[in-house]
């Protein structure tokens, strides 16, 4: 029973320091991800952002407060992700260290099992990370301008029911009446009836903004529950690559360390327990180190998913495109890992910015990490 309650207690300390490092380690590089977002997905191939006009546009519209829009979602899905991610990864190596006599993990057995504890990683934290872009986006749009039309109580049932409260663009309505509608221009009510069709909820053909579908409900209610997981080809891809990197890096400098360590010590250790534990400082920085090598590697895909969760789709526009039988746009290997064509020219930005995040995020949770835990044990 005492063993029970030690052990007990020993992974209550362990979850704490993990949990808290993980926030910490998020909100110190949370703004650097915002604008890594705003920069991926504000660009286009003809009109580039920089960080700089990110940054301004951000704080005055919506403040310094604007840069941790949607905080509370990425930490939520990093704390069961990276979890996830560094559980899975255990348990693949412990198979592989089963046997040997100095616990050993080679550097492609680190690959492999970093690229599986990737993809149940971006599993778990894609809806998180979802309703964080959203949030982030929002932080740089001005408010769409039918939103300060008092009293406008005119929106059919069915744009009442999949997104509440939205108010479409009435002039935009009028325009396309004329164009758009196969209904006799004698109908009693050309434009309620244009509001019907789901493509015509804005009376452009587009889809609503991102600001107007930022909220779980409004997500799942107009796009259905599949649109949590938007871009998980890219994503699991993406974090796949990134994992399998991270690891291996880490791995490949951790054994590079010891190795460094063992250098002169007498009599000459043949275990790496015999070499001891590596310094808190030395094992952060290869954690830093990896993480921006991860990022560099996998940035592409990050930026591939990013701009797909922020495009709004009807789930009436989704189940026509599985009925006519709607092939993805694009080359074989793009159509794969879940590459949207016209983004070939934008795969690289913010790819600076995410190696910074990636490796200040890895090198202070690493570094907390075992900071937390040795202030926990000690007490």
């Amino acid at each position: 029973m005492e063993d029970l309650l030690k052990n007990n207690k020993l992974f209550a300390t362990h979850a704490i320091a993990a949990a808290g490092s993980v926030t910490f380690g998020s909100a110190l590089t949370y703004p650097l991800d915002t604008l890594k977002v705003l920069v991926q997905v504000g660009s286009n191939s003809n009109k580039p952002l920089n960080l700089h006009q990110v940054l301004n546009r951000v704080i005055s519209l919506s403040g310094y407060s604007g840069l941790f829009n949607g905080f509370g979602w990425l930490t939520s899905g990093r704390i069961l992700g990276l979890g996830a991610r560094f559980g899975i990864f255990e348990i693949l190596t412990a198979f592989y260290k089963d046997g040997r006599e100095d616990s050993y993990v080679h550097v492609s057995e680190a690959l492999m099992a970093g690229m599986a504890a990737g993809v149940i990683e971006s599993v778990i934290s894609s809806p998180f990370e979802l309703i964080k872009i959203r949030a982030q986006v929002t932080s740089a749009l001005r408010s769409p301008r039918s939103t300060f039309i008092a009293g406008n109580k005119d929106v059919v049932p069915l744009i009442d029911k999949l997104l509440p409260g939205y108010i479409p663009d009435k002039m935009a309505l009028n325009n396309s009446s004329a164009l758009l509608s196969t209904l006799s221009a004698k109908h009693p009510n050309l434009v309620g009836a244009l509001q019907g069709y789901p493509w015509m909820m804005t009376g452009s053909g587009k889809a609503p903004s991102v600001s107007d579908v930022q909220k779980p409900s409004s997500i799942i209610s107009l796009e259905g529950w599949g649109a949590l997981w938007k871009g998980l080809r890219s994503g699991i891809v993406r974090d796949s690559v990134y994992a399998g990197v991270f690891f291996s890096s880490w791995q490949f400098l951790h054994r590079a360390m010891l190795d460094w360590k063992a250098v002169g010590m007498d009599p000459i250790p043949r275990t790496d327990e015999e070499v001891g534990p590596l310094s808190p400082l030395a094992v952060s920085l290869a954690a830093g180190f990896s993480g921006s090598v991860g990022a560099a590697a996998s940035h592409g895909l990050d930026t591939a998913k990013s701009r797909s969760q922020c495009t709004v789709l009807p789930k009436y526009i989704s189940m026509e495109r599985k009925l006519l039988k709607w092939n993805r746009p694009g080359k074989s290997f793009e159509r794969l890992v879940g590459i949207h064509p016209a983004d070939r020219d934008l795969l690289f930005r913010g790819i600076w910015l995410r190696m910074a995040r990636c490796g200040l995020a890895s090198f202070t949770i690493v570094g907390s990490y075992y900071l937390a835990v040795d202030y926990l044990v000690s007490e």
